[in-house]
């Protein structure tokens, strides 16, 4: 890669070992919430009214919460490729349909700080606290995603894909799927690797991020397959 590749990475169930939201909608919300669930997966309805309605079945407090929070496993190599990409001096976000309460949480636990945790590299929902109950908001887009995504994974990619660098994309979900249609190098793991596989979308099939920080050596320095990508003006997060 001539010039240095732009680095997009899903949350739930890619940097963490399992999804953080599926998690606290097991343990902390009502049971409709799968039935909820199910209406986005058979494409009903998108992930954004998904996440309001299911969301919205919570019931806990903030100790519950972070007690939650704090069980959940990390990729263990995740600290080291973040270390990583950092030296190489590689651009690094997070686009996630999760909340950026949850992700900062455990980032800081995983030891990872700086730019990520405080929100100039992080593209998630919000999420606070009111009395017992949960409220989310949604920044990205500003505007309704056609897809009507919680979080706008292919126009933040666009948009950030600035003076046609190439791009690599990690993920693991249905909510990544949009993403890497338009990404020039991806790596996937269960629900995404099936459906790139389904597709037609190239991959690579990874375990950890040990895996992932030894091809993107491998990478570096080699042209990708391009995939072509709108021209469209810049983003930057809160």
């Amino acid at each position: 890669m001539g010039l240095k590749p732009i680095i997009f990475c899903d949350f739930d169930g890619t940097i963490t070992q399992i999804d953080v939201t599926d998690l606290i909608l097991t343990e902390l919300a009502h049971p409709s919430w799968r039935e909820v669930e199910q209406e986005w997966v058979r494409g009903a309805i998108g992930s954004r009214e998904c996440l309001e309605r299911q969301m919205a079945l919570v019931e806990t407090s903030e100790t519950e919460l972070n007690a939650l929070i704090d069980s959940v496993p990390v990729d263990p190599h995740f600290e080291k490729f973040y270390r990583f990409v950092g030296r190489r001096k590689l651009p690094f976000y997070v686009l996630s349909d999760g909340f950026d309460y949850v992700i900062r949480r455990v980032l800081r636990r995983a030891g990872v700080d700086g730019q990520l945790c405080n929100g100039t590299d992080l593209f998630a929902s919000s999420l606070r606290l009111e009395g017992r109950r949960v409220v989310t908001s949604y920044s990205y887009p500003p505007a309704p995603c056609g897809h009507g995504c919680a979080t706008c994974k292919v126009g933040i990619l666009r948009r950030m894909a600035r003076d046609h660098h190439p791009t690599i994309y990690i993920g693991d979900g249905l909510s990544d799927r949009f993403a890497v249609e338009e990404s020039d190098v991806v790596f996937a793991k269960r629900k995404l690797a099936a459906y790139c596989q389904e597709r037609g979308v190239a991959c690579q099939q990874f375990e950890n991020f040990a895996e992932i920080e030894s091809a993107v050596r491998g990478l570096i320095g080699k042209p990708p397959a391009r995939r072509p990508r709108p021209s469209v003006a810049p983003v930057t997060a809160d």
